[in-house]
């Protein structure tokens, strides 16, 4: 489903500098390996919309993605992310299914279903996979055969529960509360219901990718977001920092907080679209 034949598997887990997890070294369709390969690339590779704010088309099928994520080592939105995730846990042996789900960091707005995630299934228990959702996702797998268990990741801390029709929400917690995240629903979604879902994110007026600078990365004891002009930074505690990125500091920001270095063209444009924000 999901192209995994037709990924360079070495080359993924050299971009993601993936060491091999307790059985040293060997890639098997068990738990630690998929601890191993999310933990990694989570850690590896930034969330960023770089390709959407320039004007650029977003390919979905696994060279494209590859060629952007893993040979030029670049970022890219939850579609690429998990997709390429996908089709490295395929590669490997694991069941894998996508989901659709719902932003739900906007307060009560009902927002439509953008997000990618993705189910991995291990001796026939279900795992969320998610190296998408940015700077609040989860950098490791979260179970869902017990709606309310609270997983530790490092600092942070995540839980999913139970809501009517199946529905299961991704919750983080913040400054002492449970904050959602996003929801999703036990409907299978398919690599071209991501096609129709990056059109809508990576080319539609309303869509929150477009026009602007969006990256941004889930550090082990900090968490980042560029969006526009602005640079957050989150702690495990809950408090915030926030300062303004200006456009000549919008390359050195890019490189030294996300990993992403670009062309002078590329640069240039952005800065272009910066500038113009402000």
């Amino acid at each position: 489903m999901w192209s995994g034949d037709e990924l360079d598997l070495d080359a993924y887990l050299a971009r993601i500098g993936y060491e091999g997890g307790p059985a040293g070294g060997e890639l098997r369709p068990d738990l630690p390996t998929l601890y191993a390969v999310h933990r990694a690339h989570t850690a590896a590779v930034a969330f960023e919309n770089l390709d959407v704010a320039l004007g650029r088309p977003v390919g979905l099928d696994v060279k494209a993605i590859e060629a952007k994520i893993v040979h030029s080592r670049r970022g890219g939105y939850c579609y690429e992310q998990n997709s390429l995730l996908a089709a490295a846990l395929e590669r490997i042996g694991f069941e894998v299914s996508g989901r659709g789900a719902r932003n739900r960091t906007r307060g009560d707005a009902l927002l439509a279903v953008t997000h990618a995630v993705l189910v991995a299934t291990v001796d026939g228990k279900p795992w969320l996979c998610d190296a998408g959702f940015g700077y609040a996702g989860p950098t490791e797998p979260v179970p869902l055969r017990r709606p309310g268990t609270v997983v530790r990741q490092g600092e942070w801390s995540f839980r999913v529960r139970g809501e009517a029709g199946g529905v299961l929400v991704l919750c983080a917690l913040r400054a002492g509360r449970w904050r959602d995240l996003y929801a999703f629903s036990p409907q299978p979604y398919h690599p071209v219901d991501y096609v129709v879902l990056n059109h809508y994110s990576s080319s539609h007026p309303a869509s929150s990718f477009v026009g602007r600078v969006v990256v941004q990365y889930p550090g082990q004891h900090v968490r980042r977001a560029l969006v526009g002009s602005r640079l957050t930074s989150l702690y495990p505690d809950g408090r915030t920092e926030e300062q303004v990125v200006g456009a000549d500091e919008l390359a050195a920001v890019l490189d030294r907080e996300f990993g992403l270095r670009l062309s002078e063209r590329e640069t240039a444009e952005l800065v272009a679209i910066h500038q113009a924000e402000d």
